[in-house]
């Protein structure tokens, strides 16, 4: 298996590894509920480096990722970035992406790990008709996930730079201590926090550092139940190459320009809708599990948990679109027994948290 320049640090800590994605990946240090908690009410830190980074090049590299991505990168400006996704031809999904601008010529693209090769393919393919470049840079990268309410505070203990006027989605180049980083105020909790790329060679005394200042290691199952509770989508989960992000919360993402699919994805029937729900009987719901009604297979749950922070049995899942109103009722059958469920709307834990 593949190991992050971080694997060492993990060892050390004496961290439960598992196989993600053909890397050998913390799944937990202390315990995903311990982990969970920190990052939901003061910081965490994750190692994210599996991560792809894709640099987009050239004079056409705006007109190319406008064609490429769902969101309209014509809109972002230096040091800027949004959340995106790519398009196949089926009305479905390569991946969901971050898209990063440093000027006109040169993006920075973040896909999934277990993406990568097929995303550089698709682009790679994609941009012969483009006056354009895909680089696959994710071997010059390591990645840190900084988040937390408490995360601006410990990176500003640490930081050169002032970070006052960097705001949610920008970017910037900082020092910290001897070491040059990326610094993005952006993430995948549902909380404030930074995601920081730094050279292979600096990521050990970068991870060390916030350590020391306060941050509480976190692995890849605080990661997963963390995005959760915020509603965020995963790919190969609630996003497929068969799932129509338009039939979502996340249509927002889909902007009325030309982009490659756009027929087999704009202006279809949603026979389904992705939707968030509440067990209110005992029981925990994972992917895969039937969603029920009047006896009736309705849908299927893509991810599910027991929240850490809110103790209550939350999850995501594809139904027909007549059950996806909020307040909807029906069973999600665990195992064999079914258990009652509502529709509500993510977020699962109460934002505005003192």
């Amino acid at each position: 298996m593949k190991k992050t320049p971080l694997h060492a640090r993990h060892v050390a800590l004496g961290a439960k590894l598992v196989d993600f994605a053909e890397w050998d990946m913390p799944l937990q240090y202390a315990g995903i509920q311990q982990e969970h908690v920190a990052v939901r009410t003061d910081a965490g830190l994750f190692d994210v480096s599996h991560m792809g980074e894709l640099s987009i090049l050239g004079a056409g590299a705006t007109d190319f990722l406008r064609f490429v991505t769902l969101n309209d990168p014509a809109k972002l400006k230096p040091g800027r970035g949004h959340y995106s996704m790519l398009p196949n031809d089926q009305g479905g999904l390569v991946d969901d992406i971050y898209l990063y601008m440093h000027d006109d010529e040169d993006y920075l693209m973040i896909c999934n790990a277990a993406n990568r090769q097929t995303v550089v393919r698709h682009l790679k393919r994609l941009s012969l008709e483009h006056d354009v470049r895909v680089v696959d840079t994710s071997d010059d990268w390591a990645l840190l996930a900084l988040q937390g309410p408490g995360s601006a505070l410990i990176l500003g203990r640490l930081i050169k730079d002032d970070l006052s006027g960097l705001k949610k989605n920008r970017k910037m180049v900082a020092r910290l201590g001897e070491l040059t980083v990326d610094v993005a105020r952006t993430g995948y909790t549902g909380e404030d926090g930074f995601e920081i790329l730094c050279r292979p060679a600096d990521a050990e005394a970068l991870w060390d550092a916030l350590i020391k200042a306060g941050a509480q290691p976190c692995g890849l199952g605080a990661r997963d139940t963390l995005r959760l509770e915020a509603g965020f989508p995963l790919f190969g989960h609630e996003f497929t190459a068969q799932t129509n992000p338009l039939c979502s919360a996340y249509a927002w993402v889909v902007k009325d320009k030309d982009f490659y699919g756009r027929s087999a994805m704009w202006g279809q029937a949603c026979e389904r809708q992705l939707i968030g729900f509440q067990l209110t009987d005992k029981g925990i719901p994972r992917a895969g599990h039937r969603i029920v009604k009047n006896n009736k297979t309705i849908g299927e749950v893509t991810s599910g948990t027991m929240s850490p922070f809110t103790k209550k049995s939350i999850g995501m899942g594809w139904v027909e679109r007549e059950y996806a109103a909020p307040g909807t009722t029906f069973n999600v059958d665990i195992r064999g027994q079914e258990r009652a469920a509502t529709v509500v709307e993510p977020p699962f834990f109460d934002q505005q948290k003192p």
